[in-house]
């Protein structure tokens, strides 16, 4: 494990963990607008890599999958749910990569660990969406299940790449581009017109430059100059600084439960991929 790499893991690390705080300020913002604007942002950064010969259209029908559906259903759970509880329920997906691997890789097995990992997160997962009481209120079910479908989806498209055999730095450029112009023009179709604030500014191109721009160059930079082990170890820093940062910045409410639910989440997603051997998948957000 290099050096550059570290600071390239970390650095991605740090970006990712503002996307929630970031999401939640600009919640005012339609929430098509808000992806197709950020996504666009971000493949600014990537353009000169941008290119379409050798893109094959199974893949970036995969990559438009996740990367607009996923931050489309994290944005809106946001909105609908209590952030803390919803940004927790999100990072459940590197637990949904080790569950669903048997269905998507060949060879691939469950273990007694993987399964162990899989109940202490889904326990923190059932806590944190009934607050520590029988049942829940209805009102944030809809943010609850947007909040669980973006970690479905955002494991099964890792899962769907990796069996693809990964994607270039430049693809998830195409990617970027792609999934921004779809997002607003479904923006155009079907949300009402919205002008931008001037305070709604420095936030968006924070999130477009940031944790969707530059993070996932920086991620593969890290993947190719260290141990994939390692950074994937690095990569749960992600929820814990994510948290603190909502609770801090976005008016997030850190509890006792949240605090038990958040240790269930991130112990049983080390456990169920301590081992885990080669190429990590990126974490999004």
């Amino acid at each position: 494990m290099t050096l550059r790499g570290t600071r390239s893991a970390l650095a991605a690390i740090a970006l990712w963990s503002t996307l929630a705080t970031l999401a939640v300020r600009l919640r005012r913002v339609p929430p098509f607008l808000l992806v197709g604007l950020a996504l666009l942002l971000g493949s600014v950064l990537g353009l000169r890599r941008v290119s379409w010969r050798g893109v094959r259209l199974k893949a970036l029908a995969v990559g438009v999958y996740g990367l607009f559906a996923y931050h489309l259903c994290l944005f809106l759970a946001l909105r609908l749910a209590p952030p803390v509880e919803a940004n927790l329920l999100n990072y459940l997906w590197p637990l949904f990569i080790v569950v669903l691997s048997p269905v998507f890789l060949p060879g691939t097995t469950l273990h007694i660990r993987h399964l162990a990992g899989a109940l202490l997160g889904f326990s923190g997962a059932a806590l944190l969406v009934t607050g520590g009481r029988v049942g829940f209120e209805m009102v944030t079910a809809p943010g609850y299940a947007l909040a669980l479908l973006a970690a479905v989806i955002w494991s099964t498209f890792s899962l769907v790449s990796r069996r693809l055999g990964g994607f270039r730095t430049a693809s998830v450029s195409t990617f970027c581009l792609v999934s921004g112009t779809l997002a607003l023009v479904c923006h155009l179709v079907l949300e009402p017109p919205y002008a931008l604030h001037a305070s709604d500014v420095p936030s968006l191109l924070v999130i477009g430059f940031g944790p969707m721009g530059a993070a996932f160059y920086l991620w593969d930079q890290a993947l190719s100059d260290g141990d994939p082990r390692v950074i994937g170890t690095l990569a749960y820093l992600t929820p814990l600084l994510s948290t603190l940062l909502l609770s801090v910045f976005a008016g997030g409410r850190l509890g006792g439960v949240s605090v038990l639910a958040m240790a269930l989440i991130v112990g049983g997603a080390l456990l169920g991929t301590w081992s885990s051997q080669g190429r990590s998948p990126s974490p999004g957000a």
